[in-house]
């Protein structure tokens, strides 16, 4: 049975498929129709809700898309939905807030950016932009354009007052503990199981038992299999209450991330000591999304696009496997053998990740798409090179968009090491880079543009290492046309 909070009402579920979405939950279970459905794929936001949970004895509030989010995801949570914000025929204070500066015309997508900019208000100190930018990204709008809805987040962000919620914070904080997840959790529905560990050592035994079950993380890859292609997940083992496999480590050499960490968490470790990693994770699909997809899901689902698997790859990371109360590691580039096929083997899953601490070479991460919020990647570079007393002594290039897997580009790294660190170098490096990929040709790029687009971040990289910062146009994130 799973329990959580719907505002503050205590649901408890024990027949209930596991292949239910939280925005069917809502509307079909419950007849709560605020929440809408725009898209079932995660990419407009009108089904955003805000889920909240107790972190070190505090209330965290994050907005997730209620179209990827599965049932098991509640469990031990409260869930509010933009029912919830009107208090004794007052509107809350966000609500006003788009009334009042006209933020909503049709109205579909209302309380989507209502939900996120009540996200947004219990998260900010204060109004500012780009948090803002951040908050609202993964919402769409047709009709008002943004102007309207950013001073709505001014208002609500600006000496923003004290609501309902927080008269009865301390009260959600004890109920919320008084049902946290607990070992053994499980229900069922229409055919269909779900187990909810606590532990890895839970994990890796139930697995060993359901070898062909689909573990769920944050689901937002998985749920489209439900969403998009109507197809039905007999066992699901969701990994959100697995919480050592959401820890995050700091060695002297190495940072350790569990890989059921969400990327929220992982943006500040990885911004820290890689600054190009933390943005391009600022444009890795949405804050709804980031704050309920992992590290370990965007490798182990395997896309030849995955935005984080060539930052990895160039790196140098490892992943940590386990199979029952096995562990190996392997170098990540070794985990991915064809187009979504892996090295894990029978019940084995990811259990950590392993990032060097940087050294002497200078990493630099380039995503070019057609949007700069909210897309997949044409092409996705990581350039990691290391250079002394004027020549290469060691380079790791890897790439997405540009093979099956995410890869390596071996034969351009064998034309770096060794050589001085020119203009005539770099030119024979991108020469090199045709032997190591043939890229397909399709909606997002063609064939050649991506050949192009990765031999010329090769030599973007070369411009922005060798000549000073104020003489070029620093971007990260690219979006081509």
């Amino acid at each position: 049975m799973i329990q959580f909070l719907l505002n503050q009402e205590l649901r408890q579920e024990d027949n209930l498929d596991p292949n239910t979405t939280v925005l069917s939950y809502l509307r079909n279970t419950l007849g709560k129709t605020g929440t809408k459905e725009g898209c079932a794929s995660g990419d407009c936001g009108a089904c955003s809700v805000v889920l909240a949970e107790v972190i070190n004895g505090k209330l965290r509030y994050r907005s997730v898309n209620s179209c990827l989010t599965f049932v098991s995801a509640l469990h031990g949570k409260q869930l509010i939905t933009v029912e919830d914000l009107k208090h004794q025929q007052t509107l809350h204070s966000t609500q006003q807030a788009m009334a009042d500066c006209h933020g909503s015309q049709c109205g579909f997508c209302t309380p989507g950016f209502v939900m996120s900019l009540f996200a947004l208000q219990k998260n900010a100190d204060s109004y500012d932009v780009a948090q803002t930018s951040e908050a609202l990204a993964g919402n769409l709008c047709r009709c008002t354009g943004y102007r309207p809805i950013y001073d709505a987040a001014q208002q609500s962000c600006s000496n923003k007052p004290s609501d309902h919620f927080d008269a009865v914070e301390a009260q959600t904080i004890a109920r919320l503990q008084a049902i946290a997840p607990q070992s053994g959790t499980q229900f069922a529905g229409k055919g269909h199981q779900a187990y909810l560990p606590t532990s890895t050592a839970e994990l890796a035994e139930l697995y060993l038992n359901h070898p062909d079950a689909h573990l769920l993380a944050g689901g937002t890859d998985l749920a489209l299999e439900v969403t998009q292609f109507h197809r039905e997940l007999g066992t699901l083992i969701y990994l959100g209450n697995v919480s050592d496999m959401q820890q995050i480590v700091e060695t002297d050499s190495y940072i350790e991330i569990g890989s059921a960490a969400p990327l929220t968490d992982c943006y500040q470790v990885l911004a820290k000591h890689y600054p190009d990693f933390g943005e391009l994770l600022h444009r890795f699909a949405s804050l709804q999304i980031r704050n309920q997809g992992t590290l370990g899901g965007n490798i182990a689902n395997a896309s030849p696009i995955g935005d984080s698997p060539p930052l990895l790859i160039a790196l140098d990371a490892h992943i940590q496997l386990r199979q029952g109360d096995k562990t190996r590691r392997i170098p990540l580039e070794s985990y991915f053998l064809d187009y979504k096929k892996t090295a894990h083997q029978s019940s084995e899953f990811i259990e950590k990740i392993i990032i060097p601490k940087p050294n002497a070479a200078v990493f630099k991460a380039y995503k070019v798409s057609k949007r700069i919020d909210d897309d997949i990647s044409a092409v996705c570079a990581a350039i990691n090179i290391q250079v002394a007393d004027g020549k290469v002594v060691d380079a790791r290039l890897a790439f997405g968009g540009m093979a099956p897997t995410p890869k390596r580009a071996s034969h351009c790294e064998q034309a770096l090491v060794g050589q001085a660190w020119t203009q005539e170098t770099i030119e024979q490096a991108c020469s090199a880079l045709v032997k190591d990929f043939t890229p397909l040709t399709d909606f997002r790029a063609s064939k050649a543009y991506r050949q192009l687009v990765a031999q010329n971040l090769l030599r973007k990289y070369f411009v922005e290492t060798t000549t000073a910062s104020q003489d070029y146009l620093t971007t990260r994130v690219t979006a081509h046309v």
